[in-house]
């Protein structure tokens, strides 16, 4: 997904990073002939009670700098997916699709081709600052640094522990999990539909969107992973497991939202159920329209509170930055945070 910013908080960094991110990404895909589609969502307010917040949304979304926002009323909506269950909706224009691991893979080449490396696979061991220079130790060899940037996802809050900052904020990893829909039903979603936010719901909720490469993905849920790149029901990793039921904000957080922590997890392990929650979106979807699909896993960053951080979290130390905290839409605005991180770097360089 090509996420435009329309949920953000006006003024956040999230909201600034999302809308000049997309704009960045697409450049950066035309540049590098990456397989990318402007194609636009639609937003559904599938009853009453949801009406008020979409239109919200669309006041925030203009506030962030969106044009072309346009209110549908249920024929008009149907016009762009004839599908499409709900009272009104909200297309989005400046939203899209587009293949992040060919992103990554221009990236790769514009990072060796300006004289750096990228090496996969290495875990760091340990991080020491003396006498002005870091020493980095790693499975792949050590390394010595001038300046060190921890984007580490699900392991930037024990990197920064490493490195001698006390952890106050955890990462809690949740699984998200989607399915495909079946080949002879893709007709059913055209491009993107998604669901009005839940306020009282940590997460945004399942939704529809179709693959650059063809397919349409439904999902995801959201449940606690056992490991932090649990990316199966059966992956458990015992220290991960045990670092997160020790943390007393996993606990306060699952208090404050019992009735959804258990619902996620039914739908994890019913398909029924989880077709219940899209056919919100679409009516027209069975249970024997879903096929197994992937899953990914969120680095949540939770505070002790309980309370999930929305907003990136950047932490700032001499000769190092530590990013604690890269909720969506990271992966749209990674050219934007790449700058933003830039920026600060040459503050202090």
């Amino acid at each position: 997904m090509l996420h435009s910013g329309l949920y953000y908080k006006p003024g956040s960094l999230k909201a600034r990073l999302a809308v000049s991110g997309i704009r960045e990404m697409v450049a950066f895909c035309q540049q590098h002939a990456v397989p990318h589609e402007i194609c636009g969502k639609l937003v559904v307010a599938v009853d009453e009670s949801e009406v008020p917040r979409l239109r919200s949304l669309q006041e925030r979304g203009t506030q962030n700098g969106l044009e072309g926002l346009r209110l549908l009323n249920r024929e008009q909506m149907r016009e762009i997916e004839p599908h499409v269950g709900g009272l009104e909706a909200l297309r989005v224009p400046q939203e899209g699709i587009v293949d992040y691991a060919k992103v990554s893979e221009a990236l790769q080449q514009e990072i060796t081709a300006k004289g750096g490396s990228v090496v996969l696979g290495a875990k760091v061991t340990a991080l020491q600052l003396r006498n002005g220079e870091w020493r980095v130790g790693s499975t792949a060899g050590d390394h010595t640094a001038d300046y060190v940037i921890n984007c580490a996802g699900l392991h930037c809050d024990r990197l920064s522990m490493l490195a001698g900052e006390k952890r106050e904020v955890r990462i809690v990893p949740f699984r998200g999990e989607y399915y495909g829909i079946k080949p002879e039903r893709q007709y059913l979603v055209r491009n993107l539909i998604y669901p009005v936010p839940d306020p009282q719901f940590p997460f945004l909720g399942v939704h529809f969107t179709r693959l650059v490469h063809g397919g349409i993905e439904a999902g995801p849920n959201a449940v606690l992973a056992f490991a932090r790149e649990g990316y199966r029901k059966t992956d458990l990793k015992v220290a991960d497991l045990w670092d997160a039921l020790t943390f007393s904000g996993l606990w306060r957080f699952l208090a404050k939202h019992k009735r959804m922590s258990w619902n996620e997890l039914r739908r994890s392990f019913s398909r029924r159920l989880f077709c219940e929650s899209l056919q919100r979106l679409v009516p027209e979807l069975r249970e024997s329209d879903l096929a197994p699909g992937g899953a990914g896993v969120r680095a949540q960053a939770m505070s002790p509170d309980g309370s999930l951080l929305q907003d990136f979290c950047l932490l700032n130390r001499p000769r190092a930055l530590h990013v604690l905290n890269a909720p969506s839409p990271a992966a749209t605005a990674s050219l934007a945070i790449g700058e933003e991180i830039s920026n600060l770097v040459a503050k202090e360089l």
